[in-house]
């Protein structure tokens, strides 16, 4: 496998922009952004293939699968692709040897796989006679799933946090009233997300106000498919009769007020992607203890003037030491509008100014850091 000082051609380097372009297409969550984009020996790319989200096909496979939907041979090509091939079975097969079977000569990849079981295709494809080299925009690679390798690195749950809040945000009214701020566009769009991540959590005044099911429901208010572990964390007692225990069996409480301890309680039952619905105190903490990777706002043109805050005190006394977020692209953009609401989705301010975007050295600190990763509302 080469080093990072290998020269690439301007047609290998093009197509790793393809690919990291293609990458943003996916949502954000347990797995990693990943783009990939097949070349020809002449340099002529012939198919692009990105990840959709957890159970669906890789990067690698499905670029694989549009050059064979449009009849094109894979045999003799080049591979560029913005992760390291995975070498794990998981609910898909591992691209290393989708890549092997499909005959291709050459992978170029920007940053090695930091999650062990899904680690080592580089060596995998090296064994089998494929061409293998890394380090190609790694810097740029390494800032597209960041807040992932954090998440990795620290054997924690990646971390989404949903606010339905007024302009003038505002999360229930005086009264305590809340339902329904959001439009129902913007309710189906959450349902969507809670039938994608593992696992969604509040605290225990929001089950003891709100009574909420924390349940995927369809638009026609039908259960979904695929349910999250619904949790909710705090010290006092969950009432036997509370609508969050469910029937299913997929309710846990967390005794604890510490929100680390609450994310390593759920990693070891499983929890790859936690999605963090509130109240105010939950939101705050997390935020406050620089534990969230994801924030999507659902802002609703109405103004209250009072009632409950969507966030409390997080300790910052000067603008100096402010929060500054930053717009996400991925996964349909950094604002869309639902219905009469705004769809506000950011990324966490954690580490953006000291990503180098063309220093392979990013790529060596990444790998090491994560080296002990040994597992993979309403």
């Amino acid at each position: 496998m080469s080093t990072a000082s290998t020269l690439y051609s301007a047609a290998e380097d093009a197509a790793m922009e393809a690919a990291l372009e293609a990458a943003l297409a996916g949502p954000r969550g347990a797995n990693p952004l990943v783009g990939a984009v097949i070349l020809s020996p002449q340099g002529e790319q012939l198919a692009t293939g990105y990840h959709r989200g957890a159970g669906t096909a890789h990067a690698e496979a499905d670029a694989i699968f549009e050059a064979r939907k449009n009849g094109v041979d894979t045999a003799g090509t080049t591979m560029i692709v913005t992760l390291e091939p995975c070498n794990h079975v998981g609910r898909t097969g591992p691209c290393a040897q989708a890549i092997i079977e499909a005959g291709i000569a050459r992978v170029i990849y920007a940053v090695d796989d930091p999650h062990d079981p899904a680690a080592g295709g580089a060596r995998t494809l090296t064994a089998a006679g494929v061409q293998v080299s890394s380090g190609l925009k790694s810097g740029k690679a390494l800032d597209l799933n960041r807040d992932w390798f954090d998440a990795v690195a620290a054997k924690r749950p990646f971390v989404t946090l949903h606010i339905a809040q007024t302009l003038d945000s505002r999360i229930a009214a005086v009264d305590g009233t809340s339902q329904w701020i959001s439009c129902p566009e913007s309710l189906a769009d959450n349902h969507g997300l809670r039938g994608l991540i593992d696992a969604i959590l509040v605290g225990t005044g929001t089950v003891l106000i709100d009574n909420p099911r924390l349940t995927a429901r369809t638009p026609d208010g039908e259960l979904s498919a695929r349910q999250p572990l619904r949790a909710v964390m705090g010290l006092r007692e969950i009432p036997e009769d509370a609508a969050v225990r469910g029937t299913d069996g997929r309710f846990v409480h967390l005794p604890t007020r510490d929100p680390a301890e609450a994310l390593g309680m759920l990693f070891e039952q499983g929890v790859r992607h936690l999605m963090v619905e509130g109240g105010s105190s939950i939101l705050s903490t997390f935020l406050a203890a620089d534990l969230v990777d994801e924030l999507i706002v659902y802002l609703a043109p109405t103004l209250l003037g009072s009632g409950t805050p969507a966030l409390n005190d997080l300790g910052i006394t000067t603008l100096a030491d402010a929060q500054h977020w930053s717009w996400d692209e991925a996964g349909g953009g950094a604002v869309r509008i639902l219905g009469n609401d705004l769809r506000l989705h950011l990324r966490s301010p954690r580490g953006a100014a000291n990503i180098n975007r063309n220093s392979v050295s990013q790529t060596t600190a990444a790998r090491g850091e994560a080296a002990e990763y040994l597992t993979g509302g309403n």
